[in-house]
């Protein structure tokens, strides 16, 4: 037995060497091409990743310096001094303002210019505070070109790298037009970023082979590790040859990049992947477009430097592996003593384990004789119990793990929806034209807002011009995101409408706001299951001539004046529903002490009271009878109340929008 032993052991060791010797060639050649393939797969995905960081780091606070200057721009002690320069009262209380704002931008300045004199007022934590302009701006200046170039624009913003030789600073400027109700260009407000700080807060990425970026549309280099690349100013001209990224690479890798930007541009927030041969080398450009700043978001990635798949933890398997290999040869070598040599004592303990009811026991491996016919019996047996048990426990771990990996990317992906829900209520809050109303109508209005959901599908309309105004309220399909999504629709619509027919007839604009919707909607080829429609009303004010016209598309104007309450109804159909509906003009004379209002369902619908029934146009018919002698903001407090009060417990059911005026 000894020989036929010697002899096993002999033949296994040979098989050993002889199956390492003619693995090993293959074997490495396909592990440098599986670890080349895996470098290339998570270079993308982490080119993918460190791009929409990026996109997100640079997208939050960028977006709230372009809020908070948007809010600058819209002051109406910005408007009113920029009329009249030389009154010092509105001098003083401007600037007064305007030192709040300081606080909140986070590098501390602001700067407002005039249209008319051209003269550039700033201040920050860097100079003393002064309320005179520091320069005037020359049109003949070439370094002045980026504020006239602003001016003539037809966007209301833009955002600017340049260094301002005056000031003996270098940012990323951000430039809001300061607009009359009429449209009338005033000037330019906002606030700067340092550069420097901008670049390293921002765009330093301490991984090795990565290089940040930022483009404008154009491809012109914003931001840039080597502020050398960056075209400044190319917001008030054309950017020259080595300025943008897509005519430095030229040729094919031009045209690709640019179709590339096209569809970034088409998809905001999805990222595009495109190989491209710089100066350096062969590069991964991982471009994503962020809309609200008109950016794009680009990193380069040199996969062969940098540290996709190298690291700690890829060496650390490497030894690892040549360890593992090492323990098992000897194992091996071991084992054909141990396992081999000795199948017959090891079976017979199994034997007598087996037996005593020990299923879990470790068994020779089978040969082509009688024991091994024998301990193969025996093994079937344990094996299957051995399996079925591991199996479960195998299951058990699995789906443990499953459920905290699914429960950690929930709370990860919970956080940036409501993160961007945050930041896309605070710039809708920013659209609504509450600055208008004041300005127009002071003390003798208010408007209840509250989406249900951060964001949601109310919006209220104000436009005035020679001595009349339009006030309306419009109550897009469904609430949260999808509803703020149907506001920018209807939005642009009422827009177009005004533009094209002007304010005198509120049907017709109905009518106009009907067409534009059912013609975005086609294009778009939604699915006959997304809801669409809206519901509008819009009034026409003309307070000199005592009267006001009305129209609407299931909401109506109610007044009252304390002692009576009337509704004006809208027109049965909704906007861009499935058939189209008719609305007519009515008009009314107004009279003093009443109070006109239009509020949209969420409100009517609300559920309340023992029964959890909606509140109900009665209930709001004498709810605005016992106020409506009230001053406005005492209206706004009781009207509110009396939902709260009803309300009670339950959840708010959609998007609640009052909107109160008086004709005096």
């Amino acid at each position: 037995m000894a020989d036929w032993g010697y002899g096993l052991r002999a033949k296994s060791v040979l098989a050993l060497v002889l199956a390492c010797l003619v693995a090993l060639l293959p074997l490495s050649l396909l592990g440098w091409q599986v670890v080349d393939n895996v470098r290339g797969h998570f270079g993308e995905a982490y080119a993918v990743n460190i791009t929409q960081l990026n996109a997100q780091n640079i997208l939050a606070p960028v977006s709230r310096e372009l809020a908070l200057s948007r809010r600058l721009a819209d002051s109406v002690l910005a408007e009113d001094w920029l009329r009249d320069e030389d009154d010092g009262e509105l001098r003083e209380r401007f600037f007064r303002e305007a030192q709040r704002y300081k606080d909140d931008f986070r590098d501390g300045n602001y700067f407002l210019i005039s249209a008319d004199s051209r003269r550039y007022y700033t201040n920050d934590g860097d100079t003393d505070y002064s309320e005179s302009a520091r320069y005037t701006l020359d049109p003949d200046n070439p370094d002045d070109d980026w504020f006239f170039a602003t001016m003539a624009q037809e966007e209301s913003f833009n955002i600017n790298v340049n260094p301002d030789e005056e000031l003996e600073v270098t940012r990323v400027w951000i430039n809001v037009l300061v607009e009359d109700d009429e449209g009338e260009r005033l000037g330019l407000a906002g606030t700067g970023l340092d550069l420097d700080r901008f670049l390293e807060q921002f765009l330093s990425i301490p991984e090795a082979g990565v290089t940040p970026m930022i483009l404008d549309r154009a491809g012109a280099i914003q931001a840039h590790p080597d502020p050398e690349q960056i075209a400044f100013g190319s917001a008030a001209r054309e950017a020259g040859l080595d300025e943008t990224l897509p005519r430095r690479l030229g040729g094919e890798q031009e045209e690709a990049l640019r179709g590339a930007m096209d569809r970034a541009e088409a998809a905001p927030g999805e990222v595009e992947l495109k190989r491209v041969s710089l100066e350096e080398g062969e590069r991964l450009l991982a471009l994503t477009f962020v809309e609200e700043l008109d950016w794009h978001v680009v990193s380069a990635v040199d996969l062969q430097v940098a540290r996709v798949v190298e690291g700690p933890w890829f060496r650390l398997a490497v030894v690892a592996l040549v360890l593992t290999l090492g323990v098992l040869m000897l194992a091996f070598a071991y084992g054909v003593d141990r396992v081999i040599l000795r199948p017959l004592r090891q079976l017979s303990h199994s034997a007598r384990a087996m037996a005593d009811g020990d299923y879990a026991v470790s068994l020779p491996s089978p040969g082509r004789d009688e024991v091994g016919d024998l301990t193969r019996a025996f093994d079937s047996m344990a094996t299957q119990i051995r399996h079925h048990t591991e199996e479960l426990e195998d299951k058990v771990s699995q789906r443990t793990r499953e459920l905290e990996d699914a429960n950690r990317a929930m709370a990860a992906t919970q956080k940036k929806i409501n993160d961007s829900i945050d930041y896309a209520g605070l710039i809708q809050r920013a659209l609504l034209p509450d600055s208008q109303l004041r300005n127009t109508l002071g003390q003798d209005h208010f408007v209840l807002w509250h989406p249900r959901d951060g964001v949601g599908g109310d919006f209220y309309l104000f436009r005035a011009e020679e001595g009349r105004y339009l006030i309306g309220v419009v109550d897009c399909a469904g609430h949260g995101v999808p509803g703020a999504l149907m506001t920018m629709l209807a939005r642009a619509a009422f827009d177009d409408a005004m533009n094209r027919r002007g304010l005198d007839s509120p049907a017709g604009l109905l009518h106009h706001a009907d067409d534009v919707l059912r013609e975005m909607v086609r294009q778009s080829e939604m699915p006959s299951s997304v809801a669409t429609n809206l519901d509008a009303g819009l009034v026409l004010v003309e307070p000199r001539e005592g009267r006001l016209r009305f129209a609407g598309a299931r909401i109506g104007l109610y007044w009252s004046d304390g002692d009576a309450v009337e509704e004006l109804g809208g027109g049965r159909r909704a906007l861009c529903d499935r058939r189209k509906g008719e609305y007519e003009d009515q008009e009314v004379v107004t009279a003093p002490g009443r109070t006109w209002y239009m509020v949209t369902d969420g409100y009517l619908d609300q559920a309340g009271g023992e029964l959890g029934f909606g509140f109900g146009n009665e209930r709001f018919a004498e709810l605005l009878q016992r106020h409506a002698g009230l001053p406005m903001a005492e209206q706004a407090r009781a009207i509110e109340a009396a939902l709260s009060e009803y309300q009670g417990e339950y959840q708010q059911r959609d998007d609640i929008t009052v909107l109160a005026f008086r004709v005096e």
